[in-house]
């Protein structure tokens, strides 16, 4: 049996995570979690699932949930984060928090030689030659959850690295993906959050809108796979059912592919290298879909995607200011305080300006993290 330690357990992926441990009690226990503001789910998790360590954000939650659940230990706040990611007999840390917010409790985790089940793709963009450098160094295994990572990563297993020619994330194109550029004049939040293909959070929901998800993915790529910018590419694919691929030297190409449903890379990750049955996964019938269709994708159309290859090559804090200025972005968006528009205006404007550090370290990252949400929230005043 595993024993997980989940950040984000209310949050989209997060919920999908319980799913699967309430579907396969003899194969995972969760002993430690944290959930933020959400109380109500989170009194229902305790119930489900008995945890020892609960992290939720506001001390005064804590106190009056120690009330009603005596034999729990809760705690919160950035503290609570790495008590939970740190509890002494997971072996597994699913990292579905929301943001760079848990990039420093995933670093105490990984310190502890833990299994990182990564679905928060901020860690990664924002610090990710720390992460990878303390894996390295502390012998943890880093498994992608996104469904695109997990795709590239089961395509690569079993092959040589040194035998891929390029990478090619897919993406849907989110909700707008056919209006012109022109047509995103006075589009609504209700309108942004409309995606097509997939169930998910408000915040990647627009990410997905604005293809800055997809550019995130490509950074998470290049880091988690050590592959070249000049050698991962970007594919709109509608349906998505591939949901990405891997090219070799001799022309092959293997490709994942399945239903959308992110229970399949959250429990791969969990139970790598074995599989278990999905409890009430749809299968893939290739011959009722009929058709699948793809197209390049147009940079001019989707700024951001090109703003988060160009902070990519850049590398040092430009990775952190320009995620840093996204995430400040999208929550004024959803606020209603600026047009979707402007979100990349935003994050243009901060890169523009930002002084970059090359090989910044985990205070340098926090701090300039911290700056660039108070310049957006200037721009806005």
């Amino acid at each position: 049996m595993k024993k997980i330690s989940l950040l984000g357990a209310t949050g989209s992926i997060g919920r999908q995570t319980i799913d699967i441990l309430l579907a396969n009690p003899n194969d995972f226990q969760l002993v430690a979690f944290s959930s933020g503001k959400n109380i109500e789910k989170t009194r229902e998790i305790i119930t489900q699932l008995s945890p020892e360590i609960v992290s939720v954000q506001d001390e005064g939650d804590a106190l009056q949930l120690s009330k009603e659940f005596p034999n729990v230990h809760f705690t919160f706040g950035t503290k609570g984060l790495v008590e939970v990611a740190t509890h002494p007999q997971s072996t597994v840390l699913v990292n579905a928090v929301l943001g760079s917010v848990g990039l420093e409790s995933t670093l105490a985790a990984i310190r502890m030689s833990k299994t990182i089940a990564i679905a928060n793709k901020e860690t990664l963009v924002t610090a990710g030659h720390l992460v990878m450098a303390e894996a390295k160094k502390y012998g943890s295994a880093i498994l992608p959850v996104d469904s695109e990572h997990s795709a590239l990563y089961q395509s690569m297993n079993g092959e040589n690295p040194k035998s891929i020619e390029r990478l090619i994330l897919t993406a849907s194109g989110g909700s707008f993906r056919d209006k012109t550029r022109a047509e995103l004049e006075g589009v609504t939040v209700k309108d942004a959050l409309n995606h097509p293909n997939w169930s998910m959070g408000a915040k990647i929901t627009i990410d997905s809108a604005t293809m800055m998800n997809k550019g995130l993915e490509v950074i998470e790529a290049h880091v988690l796979f050590d592959m070249p910018y000049d050698k991962i590419d970007v594919l709109l694919h509608r349906e998505s059912i591939i949901h990405s691929l891997v090219e070799y030297h001799d022309t092959s190409v293997i490709a994942q592919l399945g239903t959308p449903d992110m229970r399949v890379p959250i429990q791969y990750a969990l139970t790598y290298p074995d599989r278990l049955p999905l409890v009430g996964g749809q299968r893939l019938n290739l011959a009722q879909i009929g058709k699948l269709h793809f197209q390049e994708v147009d940079f001019d159309r989707f700024r951001a995607l090109k703003l988060a290859y160009d902070a990519g090559r850049t590398g040092g804090t430009m990775l952190t200011a320009m995620n840093a200025a996204n995430e400040a972005a999208v929550a004024l968006f959803l606020q209603e305080k600026i047009t979707f528009l402007q979100i990349e205006e935003c994050i243009e404007r901060v890169m523009d300006a930002h002084d970059n550090i090359l090989l910044p370290d985990l205070q340098t990252i926090l701090h300039v993290d911290s700056e660039t949400r108070k310049t957006v929230q200037n721009m806005v005043k």
